[in-house]
């Protein structure tokens, strides 16, 4: 690996690190502040692995992005969406802001 690339996978793991250490953000805080969250970074590391030839699952990306099963971090630490939330996530899907 040249130099950048080690600096991008450094970076990512510091990304995932952080999510990790900050379950209370919630993917659609994510989604509404940033326009991506936990589960888009699981399909982006797919889609890299397909281009690349390598089989990943998306089950087993997410577990990767996740630190652990997906269901059962969902059950630990995800909260029902509040009314809020949803408006906010609603009206940035409708009006793509």
């Amino acid at each position: 690996m040249d130099n950048q690339t080690e600096i991008e996978a450094a970076v990512f793991r510091r990304l995932l690190k952080h999510l990790d250490e900050n379950k209370n953000v919630q993917n659609i805080d994510l989604m509404n502040l940033a326009g991506f969250c936990r589960n888009c970074l699981s399909k982006w590391y797919v889609a890299e692995a397909q281009e690349r030839n390598v089989d990943v699952s998306y089950d087993k990306a997410r577990e990767f992005v996740y630190g652990e099963p997906y269901e059962s971090w969902k059950v630990k630490h995800q909260p029902k969406a509040t009314a809020q939330q949803l408006a906010e996530f609603n009206s940035k899907m409708v009006t793509g802001k």
